[in-house]
This record gives structure tokens, C-alpha cells and sequence, in this order.
């Protein structure tokens, strides 16, 4: 048999890319070059109302969104525009603000030059400038605006608003060939030009190239491989990537998964959002979770620490190490806000928690800190490991609240400053 080789870990190597900078305050967000895959996300209140607007901000913020998107589509949400940065100001959010224009965008940011101040990114939809003549005048007034207030701009096109002259003569154009595509390829072609041609217009126009970031949003998996695919090939403009109008729930979330993640393992995305339909009363901020659960499941970067866990089986019929494993992971993440500041580094925790004795002592071994619940007709014990050994059994009916205030304990320790070497 012949010498086996190591196993190399497969890592993304990223797409060369312009580096763009979204900057607010004191705070700039790199986007592309060696920047880390960034996580966006969008409102869906009513920009007018200010102030459900900024907590809605607060909220994604809290969450993980680097950058947050606002519908700017009238004149009273561009009035709205500056108070709702004044008040994520005072509440000390610097997160930037990207205002996204359709049909109108022109006026808005010509009327309302402090709504256009207010905002560090313009998204434009080249499907959604004009007509004929109006499209380079409209789109012309839009990238003024960028250039005199020195902002950055995400063209964004979606095949759900195509340009249709541009798709008209693509169209025309193929009927001509010897061999016609079928028609998804030149809508393919008809997104990616529209997005490239654009770019370069815009450059034209005095827009510097690091200025611009390109997206070309599909609904479909397969589709949204294929077009960024090629995207990627024919220019180095940073790309956002999006599935877009992916649904509600599981559907929704594994599709988004499966097409970033095929393209974020390719080095082809440097910014994201997860395009979720909320369930009725669901956070908004979970499109950020799970943005940020993707790039993280990728080993792009850490956002928060990961709980391994056990998915239960016959030999588990206890739905204690369910309940424990929800309660630490929604204490993890609702701690992370302050924790960023307070322990660097702690999004590196790795936490598991298992339900029996067939895999719950090694996984947890694996773990920096690790929980092994008794399963079916076990002795009612639960050993906890921390950084590889067997330190403490926990027992009785309070194993939960216990091992809570282990795993806070030693963040403390590992995490703190100055950190202690371990948990003693």
C-alpha cells in the first residue's frame, strides 16, 4: 500500500479585489482586498419613523451587521435620513448607513444633500434609473452626488428589475449568431454587463474604482454560482453577494447557505446578506445570524463561540442537554456585545455540550469547555471538560445554572486581562 500523504484543509483562497472604504464617524469598514467577508443587512421599518428605524439599527448592530441598509424612497424618509443617524449617534452606534435608491434616487440625493451627507453608501439599481435619454442624466445626478460627498456606491443589479432595453438588444444580439444561447445565459450576460458597464460609466464620471462595490442578485441557487462565477473572472470590483428573495425559514436559509457557500469557498464574495422573509414576530436580526453562522461555518472568520452539540437519539430521551444547549448558546450570543469589548478573542470559544457517554466525553474533550449529560439509564452525573481534561462533575438538578456560571467563569479567566493561563 502505497505511503499515504497529509490531508491538506481546504481553505478559500480569495478573489483579488479592490479595496473599498465605508467609513462613518470615526469608524472605517474595508471592504475587499485581504478584508475579512463582511455581513450586511436591511431594515424593514418605515424610514420615516425614525426612531423604530434606529432601534431596528441598534438591533442588527448588536447582532453583527457591519453595515445596514435603509429604503430612502421619498421625500420624508430622506428628510428621516440625518435624524436616524443622529440618533444611533447618541446611543454610540457607528455603524454605516447604506441608502438604497430606485426610480427617484436622482432627486433625493440632489433635494436632500443632508440625507446624502447622513449616508456613507448608495446602492443604485441600473434597471431602476430612467429611460432612454433620462437613464444617463438620472444615473449622471446619482454618481455627482457620490463624488461631491465623497461616498461609496454599490451598483446593484437584480433580475427582477433588469434593465430591459439592455436585455432587448442582448437578445436581438443572439438571435444573429450561428449557434443562439438559450435565453438564461444572455440573461446572465445581460446582468453582468449592466453591472460592469455601469461601474465603468461611473469611473468615467469621476467615481475612483475603489469607490465601487458590484452586486448581480438571482433567486435561484445554481444561477447566482453561475453569474458571480463569471462576474468574478471579468472584473476587481469588491462583490456583494445575495441570494435574493430567498423565502422564509429552513427554505430560505439553506438555499442562501448553499450559494454563498459554494462561492464564498471559491474566494468569490466580500461582502453578504441573507435575504430572509421574517416569520411574523421574528427578529430581523436573524438574516445576521445566519450571515454570520455561514462565513463562520467556512472558517472565514469567528463571530461568536460555536456550541458543538449532541442531536439527541434513542439513547438520549432527556430533552435536558436540548434545553441546556439553547440556554448557553442564547447566553452567548446575548453577551457578545459586551463581551467583544471586554474579553478579545472570546468568539474563538469552542463549547459542547453532549447527550451520552458514546460521543459526549471526546467531543467535549475537543472542546476549550465541555459538558457529557447522562443519557438513557446512565448514573445521573455530568463531567465537564475543560482544555482537554476532566476537571468537575456536576450532579443534581441545577446542572444547567452551574455549568452557565463554569463557562462564564472561565472566559473570565482565559479571556480576561490580563488572561490567566487556565481554569484552575
Amino acid at each position: 500500500m502505497a505511503d499515504a500523504v497529509p490531508i491538506a484543509l481546504s481553505t478559500p483562497q480569495r478573489r483579488r479585489a479592490l479595496q473599498c472604504h465605508i467609513s462613518w464617524g470615526g469608524r472605517t469598514v474595508t471592504v475587499g482586498g485581504d478584508a475579512p467577508v463582511r455581513v450586511q443587512s436591511m431594515t424593514n421599518t418605515d424610514t420615516v419613523d425614525a426612531i423604530a428605524t434606529a432601534i431596528q439599527i441598534k438591533e442588527l448592530a448588536a447582532a453583527g451587521s457591519e453595515l445596514v441598509r435603509i429604503t430612502v424612497n421619498t421625500p420624508e424618509a430622506a428628510q428621516s435620513v440625518p435624524y436616524i443617524r443622529e440618533q444611533l449617534d447618541r446611543m454610540g452606534i457607528d455603524t454605516p448607513l447604506i441608502g438604497d435608491f430606485h426610480f427617484n434616487g436622482h432627486r433625493l440625493l440632489t433635494d436632500f444633500p443632508e440625507c446624502a451627507q447622513a449616508l456613507s453608501k448608495y446602492r443604485i439599481n441600473p434597471g431602476n434609473v430612467g429611460k432612454g435619454d433620462k437613464r444617463d442624466r438620472q444615473f449622471g445626478l446619482m454618481i455627482e452626488a457620490a463624488v461631491r460627498w465623497n461616498k461609496a456606491i454599490r451598483i446593484g443589479v437584480n433580475w427582477g428589475s433588469l434593465d430591459p432595453e439592455l436585455l432587448a438588444a442582448l437578445m436581438d444580439q443572439n438571435s444573429r449568431r450561428a449557434a443562439p444561447w438559450d435565453a438564461k445565459p444572455v440573461m446572465y450576460e445581460a446582468l453582468i454587463s449592466s453591472a460592469i458597464d455601469s461601474a465603468q460609466r461611473a469611473q468615467e464620471m469621476g467615481l475612483p474604482a475603489h469607490q465601487i462595490i458590484l452586486s448581480c442578485k438571482v433567486s435561484g441557487v445554481q444561477d447566482l454560482i453561475a453569474v458571480y462565477r463569471e462576474l468574478g473572472r471579468r472584473c476587481d470590483y469588491p462583490l456583494h453577494l445575495g441570494l435574493t428573495e430567498a423565502g422564509m425559514g429552513t427554505k430560505g436559509t439553506v438555499a442562501s447557505a448553499s450559494a454563498l457557500g459554494v462561492l464564498l469557498q471559491e474566494g468569490i464574495g466580500d461582502t453578504i446578506r441573507v435575504s430572509l422573509t421574517p416569520a411574523p414576530g421574528e427578529s430581523r436580526a436573524q438574516e445576521v445570524i445566519i450571515a454570520s453562522e455561514i462565513i463562520q461555518a467556512l472558517g472565514l472568520r469567528t463571530f461568536v463561540p460555536s456550541v458543538t452539540a449532541c442531536p439527541g437519539c434513542g439513547r438520549t430521551t432527556s430533552t435536558t442537554f436540548q434545553e441546556l444547549t439553547q440556554q448557553i448558546d442564547d447566553f452567548l450570543r446575548a453577551q457578545m456585545p459586551v463581551w467583544r469589548q471586554r474579553y478579545p478573542g472570546v468568539e474563538s470559544l469552542k463549547v459542547a455540550v453532549m447527550g451520552c457517554i458514546v460521543n459526549g466525553p471526546g467531543e467535549s474533550k475537543h472542546a476549550d469547555i465541555g459538558i457529557s449529560l447522562p443519557g438513557t439509564g446512565e448514573a445521573p452525573a455530568a463531567p465537564v471538560f475543560i482544555d482537554g481534561e476532566k476537571r468537575m462533575t456536576l450532579r443534581g438538578d441545577a446542572i444547567a445554572t452551574e455549568f452557565q456560571a463554569v463557562v462564564e467563569h472561565y472566559i473570565q479567566q482565559r479571556f480576561g486581562q490580563p488572561a490567566a493561563a487556565s481554569l484552575s
